[in-house]
C-alpha cells in the first residue's frame, strides 16, 4: 500500500469566495475518482477546519495499492482531467509526500 499526500496553496489573487468555490471543485473532482481509477483504495480531500497556523489550503489524502498503482493514477485520463481543470489553474504551491505503508 502507498500513501499519496498532497498539500496545495491556492493562488493569492483569488478572492475568498473564489477560493471556496475552487476548494469545492477540487474536492468533488478528486473524490469523484473513487471507483474510477484502478488501484485507488481511498481518497479524501480536506477543505475545511483549517487553523490559522496552516500554510496550505487543501489536502489530498489518498491510498493506493502499490507504487505501480500510483504511477497509473498519475497518468489516468480521469485524474489528468481533474488536475488540468480543477487544480492546476488555481494553485500556486504543491507539496507531495508519497510513502509505502
Amino acid at each position: 500500500m502507498v500513501k499519496h499526500i498532497i498539500l496545495w496553496t491556492l493562488k493569492e489573487d483569488l478572492t475568498a469566495e473564489q477560493k471556496e468555490e475552487v476548494k469545492k471543485g477540487i474536492k468533488e473532482g478528486l473524490e469523484g475518482l473513487a471507483g474510477v481509477v484502478p488501484g485507488l483504495v481511498d481518497i479524501k480531500v480536506n477543505i475545511s477546519g483549517r487553523l490559522d497556523s496552516s500554510n496550505a489550503d487543501v489536502m489530498l489524502d489518498s491510498t493506493l495499492e502499490s507504487p505501480e498503482a500510483l504511477k497509473a493514477y498519475a497518468a489516468h485520463p480521469a485524474h489528468v482531467a481533474v488536475a488540468n481543470t480543477k487544480v492546476r489553474p488555481f494553485t500556486a504551491v504543491r507539496s507531495c509526500l508519497d510513502y509505502e505503508l
